[in-house]
């Protein structure tokens, strides 16, 4: 009996082990994602509007791209819709428009379907586009982790070229009590002519919604 229970005990921690390996394997991490000083892949994703929207084409897009994945759903990023409108009205027209892309599957979570990102940005009146990841292959690559989480790029001939990775502020809850604006620090200092001070922080959201294996 007590050979039985040993044995049963080793296959279930076996398989639990496996578990979290498949999983840890299928989720980008920090490790595999983008740092500051990558090359970023750019991608070709369907607007609410139903045109497709690269970097490339991106006419607003002239010194760089604030890369922002989010959704719907999610407390932090419905957090942060005021200030990712107010981050694509200051900086659209210095070149470094917001782009936000969704990743998450909606067939884990419903309010992340294309009409419902219809509806949002009609509803909070979004200046920017609002891409769907519908393959969730851009925010693999880029190692996006959590939404919202923010790339901010600077275009090097015909590159788009990582400077930035992480957090827009230091403080969800409060804009008024945000003593750190990360993004914004970075595009200035972008703007600026200088290298980025501090080009990472912690992404802080809610992990995506990855689709199921097959």
């Amino acid at each position: 009996m007590k050979m039985n229970f040993k044995k049963t005990v080793a296959a279930v921690t076996a398989s639990a082990c496996l578990m979290l390996l498949m999983v840890a394997a299928d989720m980008p991490t920090a490790t595999t994602g983008y740092k500051a000083g990558d090359k970023a892949r750019d991608f070709n994703l369907k607007n609410i509007d139903g045109t497709m929207m690269s970097l490339a084409t991106n006419k607003l897009a002239t010194k760089g791209a604030i890369v922002i994945f989010t959704c719907n759903h999610c407390p932090f990023s419905i957090a942060y819709e005021d200030r990712i409108n107010a981050l694509n009205k200051k900086y659209q027209l210095q070149g470094y428009p917001v782009v936000a892309i969704n990743p998450n599957d909606p067939a884990i979570e419903a309010d992340d379907s294309y009409a419902n990102m219809q509806q949002r940005a009609k509803d909070k009146a979004f200046t920017f586009p609002y891409l769907l990841d519908n393959t969730q292959e851009i925010a693999r690559t880029y190692g996006a982790a959590r939404t919202p989480h923010v790339y901010v790029l600077k275009k090097e001939g015909s590159d788009f070229v990582v400077k930035y990775v992480g957090a827009i502020d230091d403080n969800k809850d409060a804009p008024e009590a945000v003593t750190k604006k990360y993004v914004e620090s970075a595009v200035n200092e972008l703007i600026a002519g200088k290298e980025v001070s501090q080009n990472f922080t912690k992404a802080i959201g809610c992990g995506i919604k990855w689709k199921k294996a097959n």
